[in-house]
């Protein structure tokens, strides 16, 4: 990618975009014609994707993209909100830190490899760790068991809450998450990492 389109201080042309989204999977291929190197140039190729499948080169979602990816891919975030831009200038820490949460809020980086980030970078931890679409703790247990096919009065007995208390849960997780079946909610936490396809 030339230096033109990496200092271009508007937006970038279609074809542009483009090229830049070449860069993880050139960086892979280059990185690979060293045997030893393969793993890392996985690693750095998976350093665009994002939770939500919005990433590229591959488009890959939640558990698929590999716990030192997601990691590196929080880390590059902040490091470039850091930096003045041609299109911006550099974000002050806190701003940075305010960003990456809204991301894994989104659903875009996972809450753990942001985490690690900002303890790094000695940004002080929320009260609150961001949850993905917003989901409380609460909401997180219940939809794990969701996806473990358990009932509401299961969920109720594992939780030591009231059925009707999971039902209320599950209409809130349903709302947030913009589904209306346990299938599509057990998909939502499939893609978002929130569980593995094992359980």
């Amino acid at each position: 990618v030339s230096t033109g389109i990496w200092n271009k201080p508007g937006p970038l042309t279609i074809a542009e975009r483009e090229r830049v989204r070449t860069v993880p999977y050139l960086t892979e291929r280059v990185l690979c014609r060293q045997p030893r190197l393969c793993e890392i140039g996985a690693v750095a190729a998976a350093g665009h994707e994002r939770m939500d499948g919005s990433g590229y080169p591959r488009g890959l979602t939640g558990t698929a993209i590999p716990a030192p990816a997601r990691l590196l891919a929080a880390a590059a975030v902040y490091q470039a909100l850091g930096e003045d831009r041609p299109h911006r200038t550099a974000l002050a820490r806190a701003d940075r830190a305010a960003a990456l949460r809204a991301e894994v809020t989104a659903g875009r980086l996972d809450g753990a490899a942001v985490g690690a980030v900002l303890t790094a970078a000695g940004c002080r931890p929320t009260r609150r760790t961001p949850l993905v679409a917003g989901l409380t703790g609460r909401e997180l247990e219940v939809l794990e068991q969701l996806v473990r096919g358990s009932s509401n009065r299961q969920i109720a007995q594992h939780l030591s809450i009231t059925p009707r208390t999971v039902g209320t849960h599950v209409e809130h997780i349903y709302t947030k998450i913009g589904v209306s079946t346990r299938g599509a909610a057990a998909m939502f936490a499939m893609r978002h990492g929130l569980v593995s396809a094992a359980e």
